[in-house]
């Protein structure tokens, strides 16, 4: 059946969907004329996302007013999770079973798309201040990065455990092979690090911040303190597929996930009250983070500058075999 022969009403529905689209999308501050140049492309009334406790996809769902935004350009949200870490998330979208990843790291995201999952970036968004941490137990002896020659170190491969690790090794002038990497997800890492079964974790928020109350530990390495740069950052991925054939429900996640970036770092201490509704740890954790303050800064795939950042990233990783291989960033950037 052609477009001219749809029923008026159904018409009708499609127009005021793209116009509601275009003014919230002009409202986050992208042209209006760019997005009439983009046209329309939408299949389907609902988007399923995945989310995870102490993301802004878990803030966004605890809110209410992501879904309350999308609603309004004919959107139904289905929250899909929650995921302990960003890799199950991407299989999920790989799987067909969410839409989108809960907003992690782009490091096992690239690992993901070089092994074949067609899966492409969206946006992307840099938090302040970093808080991802290398760390140990009290009494453990490990007080500085070189204490860790001949340890143990619990991180997630090809994420930003792993990551971080191996910038603090070379920041020291310490081959990786002195340290023993032990490739844990964080639901078992948190258990390795409590018993014992592994001398120190490199983790982000907010398991680190739980794990420095609840099992007596203390940095040995922050990342927003000792590293001078960044290499990864956050980032939203969707199916290739689902990106060619629902343009304009990629824009609106985009545009409604910066507006609640926004609100976090206007609202830091509602923010983390939230999260800790999902995540259930004590009042000292949520305190701990609420100093943080942290504010979120987005990216979008016209943004030269930081997919020029972007690509110097994937370098430093790839040459450090973090990621199994180079890769052009610029092939995994949707732009819609």
């Amino acid at each position: 059946m052609s477009h001219d022969s749809k029923p008026a009403n159904t018409q009708r529905r499609h127009l005021i969907q793209a116009a509601l689209g275009a003014s919230a999308l002009g409202a986050a501050g992208l042209p209006i004329a760019a997005l009439a140049a983009a046209g329309k492309s939408r299949n389907t009334d609902t988007v399923r996302l995945a989310w995870g406790k102490g993301g802004l996809p878990g803030i966004a769902r605890t809110r209410g007013e992501f879904e309350k935004t999308l609603a309004r350009d004919g959107i139904k949200v289905q929250w899909i999770g929650p995921f302990p870490n960003h890799a199950p998330s991407l299989q999920a979208v790989t799987g067909g079973s969410a839409d989108f990843g809960f907003g992690g790291s782009t490091t096992p995201a690239l690992a993901a798309m070089i092994a074949g999952s067609p899966l492409v970036f969206t946006q992307f968004a840099v938090v302040e201040p970093r808080s991802t941490a290398i760390i140990a137990k009290d009494g453990s002896g490990i007080t500085k990065v070189s204490d860790l020659v001949g340890k143990t170190v619990a991180v997630n491969r090809s994420g930003l455990g792993e990551f971080l690790l191996v910038a603090a090794l070379e920041k020291h002038g310490i081959a990786p092979d002195k340290v023993n990497f032990v490739y844990l997800n964080p639901p078992d890492a948190g258990p390795a690090f409590a018993q014992g079964k592994v001398d120190a974790w490199s983790m982000w928020s907010p398991g680190v911040d739980i794990a420095r109350v609840e099992y007596k530990a203390h940095d040995v390495f922050f990342e927003g303190r000792d590293l001078e740069f960044l290499i990864d950052f956050n980032s939203y991925v969707t199916h290739r597929k689902f990106a060619e054939e629902n343009a304009d429900i990629v824009r609106a996640v985009n545009a409604a996930y910066r507006a609640e970036g926004e609100w976090i770092s206007k609202n830091p201490r509602e923010a983390e009250r939230l999260v800790q509704q999902d995540a259930g740890y004590s009042d000292a954790v949520r305190d701990s983070l609420i100093k943080l303050a942290r504010r979120w800064e987005f990216h979008g795939a016209d943004d030269a500058k930081f997919v020029a950042t972007f690509q110097g990233a994937a370098d430093w990783l790839a040459a450090r075999k973090i990621l199994p291989q180079k890769v052009q960033v610029s092939d995994y950037i949707v732009k819609v």
